[in-house]
């Protein structure tokens, strides 16, 4: 659960890969079982901390401790469970479940149903939020409030609108978190710590645990920002692009929604560094979309090479989502009323943004909730399973041409799912391989 997160944003057609990266391929459509990458390591990664998790379930109660103590950390470690799980269900469905350790040969088993699969993911957290300290989040152990909106968040994307509004709702009233007043700065590391809006992230810790985070967005412009994602972003008059007064085709910085610019720059654009500095690097690429991030890069960590540790911490869980699933959960249910206004409209205040127009009706809420999600969470690989759960991967993903002239493919019978590694089906005769990749 890294920056590698964002090859999501590939995927999902916000950004190209460098034009050398193997994302490329499969985000084009051409996905197989042996196709590595994605396919795989995400399943390896899981299940390697599924397993870590339930070594540590099987064996604490053999540690002389406290039982308050001893729940805190299994609390922790069910959280980091249901996380594992619910990544696998995002992007292979029905999975195979284990709670407790196996031997190789118990392992070889069929896979549950994603809704059995789900069923433990909130028999993980409900343990999680009954055992976890109720306070802030702050020295990346997982909080009560950090179990709370993953809930919210498996919930909703299991369309249980209901009670995804309800836990979010309560997160909202408890107060523990609030959105930072600094968008940039939330995904530096000079503004992280004891930062209120973060529920939960991957910490960096020097010297053995940070990301190539800037080498890789930067120097290797492995991120490449497309049009259409430059073009989400409204006016500072609140309006579309295609229907604002204010909008400069010759000038596509002027007048537009603040968090542009704190996302993405020309790749051609000088940047400073915190102290007013104008500093510079070459690239070891060229941009194809013309576009290069800004979100997550650290100016004051240049000249970028390889001995160079991108010390942000990559937020997984943050406020500004909780507002935002309420919002749509809430709409989802009942249409907008006050509450789904009042939660889209902080999120856009922060940024100086003109509160939604009233008289919105639930179709043209959902329409507006979708985009903030899109500005607000560009770059942080969100969007992949936003399109994904709510259908609209199928069409928007065929209108894409990737630099080069090829048109992205998306079959909807299949590619709402990744494959199981060639490699988990030679071992396991009992796996049912996904749809469209026997």
């Amino acid at each position: 659960f890294t920056h590698k997160d964002t090859e999501f944003d590939i995927m999902a057609g916000d950004v190209c890969g460098n034009q050398g990266h193997s994302i490329i391929n499969i985000a084009q459509g051409n996905i197989e079982p042996n196709s590595g990458g994605i396919v795989s390591y995400i399943y390896s990664n899981c299940y390697a901390g599924i397993g870590s998790c339930n070594f540590f379930l099987e064996n604490i109660e053999k540690t002389p401790i406290s039982t308050e103590i001893l729940n805190v950390y299994k609390g922790e470690v069910c959280f980091l469970r249901a996380l594992f799980y619910f990544t696998l269900t995002e992007h292979y469905g029905g999975v195979p479940l284990y709670t407790s350790p196996v031997t190789i040969e118990e392992a070889k088993v069929k896979q549950s149903t994603k809704e059995e699969v789900v069923t433990q993911i909130l028999l993980d957290l409900d343990f999680a939020i009954a055992n976890l300290p109720d306070k802030t989040y702050s020295s990346g152990h997982a909080v009560k409030g950090s179990a709370m909106t993953l809930k919210a968040k498996v919930l909703l994307h299991n369309q249980r609108w209901q009670e995804s509004a309800e836990i979010a709702d309560q997160i909202i009233r408890d107060g523990k978190f609030s959105l930072y007043n600094d968008f940039r700065n939330l995904f530096l590391s000079s503004g992280q710590k004891n930062n209120p809006e973060i529920i939960f992230s991957t910490r960096y810790l020097n010297p053995d645990i940070y990301s190539d985070l800037d080498i890789r967005w930067s120097w290797h412009a492995v991120v490449e920002p497309r049009q259409e994602l430059v073009d989400a972003y409204e006016c500072a008059d609140g309006k579309p692009i295609d229907i604002s007064p204010l909008y400069d085709p010759s000038n596509w910085r002027l007048n537009r929604d603040p968090r542009l610019l704190m996302t993405i720059k020309a790749f051609e654009d000088s940047v400073y560094n915190s102290a007013g500095q104008k500093v510079g690097f070459n690239y070891n690429a060229v941009s194809a979309t013309g576009y290069s991030p800004v979100k997550y890069c650290n100016w004051d960590a240049l000249p970028i090479n390889y001995s160079t540790h991108s010390d942000q911490d990559w937020i997984l869980l943050r406020y500004a989502d909780v507002l935002l699933m309420y919002a749509e959960a809430r709409n989802e249910v009942s249409g907008p009323d006050a509450s789904v206004y009042d939660a889209i409209n902080k999120v856009r205040d922060r940024v100086n943004m003109p509160q939604l127009p009233t008289g919105l009706s639930k179709d043209e809420m959902r329409k507006r909730i979708r985009n903030e999600r899109r500005v607000e969470f560009a770059l942080e690989g969100i969007r992949w399973g936003d399109i994904k759960r709510w259908k609209t991967a199928e069409t928007y993903i065929p209108t894409l041409v990737d630099p080069g002239g090829k048109r992205r493919q998306f079959d909807p019978a299949k590619h709402y799912l990744l494959p199981f590694p060639q490699s988990e089906m030679d071992v396991n005769d009992n796996l049912v391989q996904n749809p469209g990749y026997n």
